[in-house]
């Protein structure tokens, strides 16, 4: 069975890419646009690993991760903060909120796979 990647990115041109990358590593891709689409998809489709931009319309991908990670049903699923913003008052904010991890943008994509791989200890 694939695992399940959930994108939440509101920037077409950073999600197609990595989608591309993620379905030819193997993994089934869903994606929204935007923090409460982020949300309903995170709680509908049960993925196995959530990338969540923290720059996102409706409510932040802090809020999003918050949500997610103080829900005892969603708690377990690993979330990767990814962000353009990388200060570190941005990383402590990640931290606090549960993120697992937080990558800023451009993205490596051989990172980005192995960075997976790690979170869903494969």
């Amino acid at each position: 069975m694939k695992l399940k990647v959930l994108i939440v990115d509101d920037e077409k041109f950073f999600v197609e890419p990595i989608k591309l990358i993620l379905q030819k590593n193997g993994f089934d891709v869903i994606v929204a646009f935007d923090g409460m689409s982020g949300l309903k998809a995170a709680r509908t489709q049960n993925p196995d690993i959530i990338m969540l931009d923290l720059m996102l319309p409706g409510i932040s991908g802090y809020q999003v991760c918050r949500l997610l990670k103080f829900d005892e049903l969603y708690e377990h699923i690993p979330i990767i903060m990814v962000s353009a913003m990388d200060s570190e008052r941005d990383y402590k904010l990640g931290q606090q909120t549960g993120a697992d991890l937080y990558i800023t943008k451009p993205v490596s994509p051989d990172k980005l796979i192995k960075e997976i791989n790690e979170l869903l200890g494969k």
